[in-house]
């Protein structure tokens, strides 16, 4: 599939004047920018989702963009659209941001189709992020379903990379088959941590699978914790967070010591579209990071 790619327009290299200070409403005007970058790689992960490695190519603008665990962009393909990207690399990483996409629609078909060279648009980073300023010194779990784990990943990363700051870290991921498993790479690497613990489960096991089956709930059942010196990390499918986030209150955690990651019909990143609000919050402002107490009093929010 051929994509033809329109050139951007001139912007003004005025607007951006210094790194975001991350105060959403107030940076708006900022981040509205469309960022000029390229796809230097692409991973295949599964068959249906791929990993961008993208790069600013503008070096003063790759220097000053930052981004916190739990953020997102929005991808521009010139000419076809743009859509909201959780960002999968880690937020110490300069000089190029890693986004997991998975096939599901035109704009997201054609990036699936692109090579690397492809120019492509970054406008963000938008939204609100994990606070792991909260986390320090606490046990923290980092549960994800299926897609759910580009968007762990960066909280993954933060963590791994500053784990003397925490007192212990346990990755739970759960897929549906093991050919849906995403980041299969760095499983090894993860479980090589000293402080970090993995453990993975499928519900469609195949002939050659060894490890768990079942639903990613059966493997809370076997963490012991103190649960009011505990944070979870939750992403996933929304329908997952009930099982999950009901079962972590269950053992003690508190719901405000649990926070999720919605991504509900974004599309401007911005609230002025209204596609993504629940009542009167906007996922793409007010979110997509909230703790659980706050999604259970957002109406149809799961």
């Amino acid at each position: 599939m051929s994509v033809i790619l329109h050139p951007y327009d001139v912007r003004d290299e005025l607007e951006i004047q210094k790194a975001l200070d991350f105060n959403r409403r107030k940076q708006l005007k900022h981040v509205d920018k469309v960022h000029r970058a390229e796809i230097t790689n692409v991973v295949e992960l599964t068959e249906q989702e791929k990993l961008f490695h993208i790069r600013i190519l503008d070096a003063q603008e790759r220097e000053r963009f930052s981004f916190l665990p739990g953020q997102f962009v929005m991808v521009e393909l010139p000419g076809y659209g743009e859509v909201p990207i959780s960002i999968s690399s880690s937020s110490s990483q300069k000089g190029h941001i890693e986004l997991c996409i998975r096939k599901a629609g035109l704009v997201t078909g054609l990036l699936h189709a692109c090579k690397p060279k492809t120019p492509v648009g970054l406008r963000g980073p938008f939204g609100t992020h994990f606070p792991l300023g909260k986390m320090r010194g606490k046990n923290v779990l980092l549960i994800a379903g299926g897609l759910g784990l580009a968007p762990l990943r960066a909280p993954i990363y933060y963590v791994t990379e500053n784990l003397g700051e925490f007192a212990d870290a346990h990755i739970i991921y759960g897929a549906k088959r093991p050919k849906d498993l995403l980041f299969d790479y760095e499983y090894e690497e993860w479980r090589r941590i000293y402080g970090v613990k993995l453990d993975i489960i499928v519900e469609k096991p195949d002939e050659k699978w060894d490890g768990h089956v079942g639903l990613i709930t059966q493997l809370l059942d076997g963490i012991t914790f103190d649960a009011n010196d505990t944070y979870a990390i939750v992403c996933g499918p929304p329908v997952m967070f009930k099982f999950v986030c009901n079962r972590l209150r269950d053992m003690g955690i508190p719901m405000q010591h649990m926070f999720v990651s919605l991504e509900r019909r974004m599309h401007c990143g911005m609230g002025k579209c209204c596609r993504c609000n629940i009542g009167s919050t906007f996922t793409c402002i007010d979110g997509p990071v909230f703790d659980y107490w706050s999604v259970l009093n957002l109406k149809e929010a799961i």
